[in-house]
């Protein structure tokens, strides 16, 4: 109990100002946009009965080599004006039609994409006649004169990092936190009174129907 508080309410609380978050949107991308893809352990935390698999301990990894099902993945775009995209994209590799679902929306002619070398990524710039820089993930050649992908790199190593302290989130919610991680990372990490202020006042802007019983039930589904 936190006085008469539970901390059950306060964590269904949180989601509730997270699913408004989440709702902000992602402007029109500027210039060069960098876009690579991370990965998370698909974690069904919480829910009892599990179908797939044995229940892992807390943070848990994955029982195969490589990227498989049993992991998530998320896709990050960002230009140089720190304009961000980040979402879940499905269980295991990522596939050309997610990520025209994802960012389509947000690109134009004008834009040049920088990504690592999967295969996908070139499929999709080709297909929306993008130009594209290509780096290698041996990281031989890390820069093509103003071209690069270290600052989405750079924002996959913070989240990541901010991600640990949670030791595992379940799928179903990882969206909200990756809404969570945009806004404080916009903010520089600063814990001001006006920062906290100015993230409940956002979630006021946005209609929220989830409920208590709505959010323990959810389930993802990629």
């Amino acid at each position: 109990m936190l006085g008469e508080v539970t901390h059950v309410t306060l964590f269904y609380w949180r989601h509730k100002i997270l699913a408004a978050l989440k709702q902000i949107p992602t402007e029109e991308f500027q210039g060069i946009v960098e876009m690579d893809e991370t990965y998370f352990l698909f974690s069904e935390e919480g829910k009892r009965n599990l179908v797939e698999r044995k229940p892992r301990k807390r943070g848990g990894k994955s029982k195969y080599r490589g990227i498989s099902n049993d992991q998530v993945c998320v896709l990050v775009a960002r230009d140089r004006q720190k304009m961000t995209y980040s979402g879940v994209l499905g269980r295991g590799r990522i596939k050309t039609t997610k990520l025209d679902e994802a960012i389509g929306g947000h690109l134009s002619d004008s834009n040049v994409l920088c990504t690592d070398s999967w295969r996908a990524f070139s499929s999709y710039a080709n297909s929306k006649g993008l130009a594209h820089y290509r780096f290698k993930s041996d990281g031989k050649q890390r820069v093509k004169g103003v071209y690069h992908i270290q600052n989405v790199n750079s924002y996959h190593s913070r989240l990541k990092k901010w991600m640990d302290r949670f030791n595992g989130v379940a799928t179903k919610y990882l969206q909200h936190y990756l809404a969570w991680f945009r806004f404080i990372d916009s903010k520089e990490y600063e814990n001001t009174s006006s920062n906290k202020k100015n993230m409940l006042v956002l979630s006021c802007l946005f209609a929220v129907k989830e409920t208590n019983v709505h959010l323990r039930q959810a389930s993802y589904s990629c």
